[in-house]
């Protein structure tokens, strides 16, 4: 007997109706900048189309994002002054709980969610706080818990601790159960690896490093099993969300965790992998949006149930048109 496959492929319609892995709207979370100041729309040049916002003209975005029909946005501060305390990052007037209550006026039903992170606000610019030249771990946890707290104060729907301290997703769990904030979940960076895909976003966060380098806190990329105990570790510590970070070069994780968890799991396309796919688009090498929805469907084909990514505008107006470049071709 000769098997045939390509029986499966012949028409469009045939392979709409064994598609097995499907990119949706609703699984597409946005992140987004915002600055202090009124009318800003500072372009971010490595990041094609993504700009630094102040809290008037987020809104606006906001507004855009709903109207796609993406139900989510990720919020990453950049405060007025830095120090060596990081301590916009948890005042009450800080930058990202401005845009929490802003978005939250403007457009209710948006599911907030702010990164707990320290990098963007400490005149350093690492993601905890320096003792005797060395990240103090349980020092940070107190400060990371305050910005949660903050956040959870201001409306946030989720916190996103990005900073891979030991311990934190506990301390904020607690915290936040404390002070009765009880709903507010957490979507843990729960496997953040020291990558070389970061370089826009820390453009765009103004967020690099001011000595040595994130390897003493973020995970080695050559490691998978120590992946999934930080993911457990997470779990039992209270996580909602389980996040790999970045998505591309860590498929096999992804669909690693996927297989240890039943918690929804996120997966972080992140500002590098956006930012060469931009390139080489304009330069005409690639064909960017065919190649956008192929990364999005093997993020998705890998077993993440959520996708935070600077395309996510761009890949919601392919979907809502109902497109589908994997079966019309």
């Amino acid at each position: 007997m000769i098997v045939r496959p390509r029986r499966l492929r012949r028409t469009s319609t045939i392979r709409r109706m064994v598609k097995e892995t499907f990119i949706r709207v609703d699984d597409l979370i946005f992140p987004i900048f915002v600055k202090h100041g009124k009318g800003e729309r500072e372009p971010i040049p490595s990041m094609v189309g993504h700009y630094r916002l102040s809290v008037d003209e987020l809104v606006k975005e906001a507004e855009d994002v709903w109207s796609l029909g993406i139900p989510a946005m990720i919020l990453f501060g950049l405060p007025k002054a830095k120090n060596e305390m990081g301590s916009e990052a948890y005042a009450q007037d800080g930058i990202v709980q401005k845009a929490v209550t802003a978005i939250k006026d403007r457009v209710p039903k948006m599911v907030v969610l702010t990164d707990v992170c320290l990098c963007q606000y400490t005149d350093h610019g690492h993601c905890g706080i320096i003792k005797d030249g060395q990240i103090d771990n349980d020092t940070t946890l107190e400060i990371l818990s305050r910005i949660a707290l903050s956040h959870a104060q201001a409306g946030a729907d989720f916190v996103a601790p990005s900073d891979m301290m030991d311990g934190r997703i506990r301390v904020i769990r607690e915290t936040l159960e404390r002070e009765g904030f009880n709903d507010t979940g957490i979507l843990a960076y729960a496997v953040k690896y020291a990558s070389s895909f970061y370089g826009p976003f820390r453009e765009a966060a103004d967020c690099a490093p001011q000595f040595g380098d994130r390897k003493s806190y973020q995970m080695d990329p050559a490691n998978a099993r120590e992946a999934i105990k930080e993911a457990l570790i997470d779990i039992e510590e209270g996580a909602d969300i389980i996040m790999i970070k970045p998505a591309l070069p860590y498929l096999d994780i992804i669909h690693q965790v996927r297989a240890n968890t039943h918690l929804p799991v996120a997966a972080y396309n992140v500002s590098g992998e956006y930012a060469m796919v931009k390139a080489a688009d304009q330069k005409g090498w690639i064909e960017g949006t065919a190649v956008m929805m192929e990364m999005l469907l093997s993020i998705k084909r890998a077993g993440a149930d959520l996708i935070l990514t600077y395309f996510a505008k761009d890949a919601a107006k392919v979907l809502n048109k109902g497109e589908n470049i994997y079966t019309e071709s």
